[in-house]
């Protein structure tokens, strides 16, 4: 064999790199299963874990033209298994045009103990950050517990947060799980589905078990008061506000956890245009943190975090121009103009990566009761060719957007998702 052109290096370099992150996944895989195993003591022991006295905790959901699904959310909330004395519930109206206010009104005849925060312009309007900055100032729960608008949590979901950081004061914050709604709308609610549920227990499952790393979600989430005091409540420069959030808090010293017996359920979009928006949005505001904080490794004082924050730049860099270069070798070669000189059994390497795809995400997906169907088995497999691929979409665009945004000085814009209601 010659010497190796350079459409062989980088045919080599893309083999590796997506193998290497293809692995890594495989033993978060066997990482969540361990995580998996052991829930099931968690639940025998629930009542175990049951406190003597209960801290107050404050929850916040901020709103911002939620009429159609606020209702529901706070109705689910009502219903929390936790002493009434120790909760204060408080909806964070941010400067909603529609029917928001009028329907949280109509609740509070309902539910007396439910506080709202009304924030109008110039205050208000600048994004999920600045409102759960304005709901934290009117709260005074030693713990603050933060739920999305759409969603509906079960009884004990605050409950089982609480017990799992009360006791230990080397946590800082604890994240449950979520669940999708109405995964069974349309096509893509059920590949949100599969992807929801393969984040959790693999990602997040899989590296709570493994290197003790969590990352703080959206919703569904509890961390201490003092910590949120410390740092300055939310940066509202972030995009993704919890991603962001959760560097600050494992920087401060602390620990995050990952319970899933903590559940809540959100509606996923269900339009095509939506779920593009919302998925724009977190791909620039992941781009901004890994950015930020590459640019200021060495300054971070947690080496775990630090690690994580080289593995997201790996996703969104190394591997993502992988997999632009490899989908660019293959229609090259389909053409006759690929330059390739290297021969093997590249289609088996190929078949191997898309076996491996299916095995750990029907895994993954297998760890939740009903959801190891067949169904779900061949939208794996269609996913891999049709969802997954759009995450490339995605970054270009947002890479794009956040280009354009820094060359004309403007400030990214923070996207609310639409809700159906249905």
């Amino acid at each position: 064999m010659g010497s190796l052109s350079l459409a062989d290096w980088l045919f080599i370099s893309t083999i590796v790199a997506i193998w290497l992150l293809l692995l890594y996944h495989v033993i978060l895989t066997y990482a969540g299963y361990q995580r998996f195993k052991s829930s099931f003591y968690d639940e025998a022991n629930l009542e175990l874990d049951n406190l003597q006295v209960y801290p107050i905790v404050s929850v916040l959901i901020p709103a911002h033209n939620e009429e159609r699904v606020i209702g529901r959310t706070v109705e689910a909330l009502a219903r929390l298994d936790y002493p009434k004395e120790c909760i204060e519930i408080i909806v964070i109206n941010d400067s909603s045009t529609d029917g928001t206010g009028n329907v949280l009104a109509e609740k509070q005849k309902l539910y007396p103990f439910l506080k709202v925060v009304t924030i109008n312009p110039p205050l208000g309007a600048k994004g999920k950050s600045n409102a759960l900055n304005q709901g934290f100032l009117a709260s005074y729960g030693e713990y603050v517990v933060i739920y999305d608008a759409d969603n509906t949590p079960e009884r004990r979901a605050v409950r089982r947060l609480v017990e799992a950081i009360v006791n230990d004061p080397s946590i800082g914050a604890v994240v449950g799980k979520f669940r999708t709604r109405n995964r069974d709308v349309n096509m893509l609610t059920r590949f949100i589905n599969i992807e929801t549920l393969n984040f959790q227990w693999i990602v997040q499952a899989g590296r709570c078990s493994l290197f003790g790393l969590t990352t703080i979600t959206g919703t569904n989430f509890l961390i201490r008061r003092s910590i949120l005091e410390k740092i300055g409540g939310w940066n509202i420069n972030a995009l993704t506000e919890d991603t962001e959030l959760t560097v600050r808090v494992y920087d401060q010293g602390y620990h995050i956890t990952w319970i899933p017996d903590s559940v809540t359920w959100e509606q996923e979009p269900e339009k095509w245009g939506v779920w593009i928006k919302q998925r724009t949005r977190w791909a620039r505001g992941n781009l901004w943190v890994i950015n930020y904080y590459m640019r200021n490794i060495f300054k971070l004082s947690n080496k775990r975090i630090a690690g994580d924050i080289i593995y997201f730049f790996f996703t969104y860099g190394i591997f993502f121009f992988a997999i632009i270069i490899s989908d660019l070798i293959f229609v090259l070669g389909l053409l006759g103009k690929s330059g390739l000189t290297l021969t093997g059994p590249f289609t088996v390497i190929w078949l191997l990566a898309y076996a491996m795809f299916i095995f750990e995400t029907f895994i993954s997906v297998n760890f939740e009761s009903g959801e190891g169907t067949v169904q779900n088995l061949l939208l794996i497999c269609l996913m891999y060719f049709t969802y997954c691929q759009l995450w490339l979409f995605i970054v270009l665009k947002a890479a794009f957007a956040a280009l354009s945004d820094r060359i004309s000085g403007s400030k990214a814009l923070w996207y609310k998702t639409e809700r159906s209601g249905g």
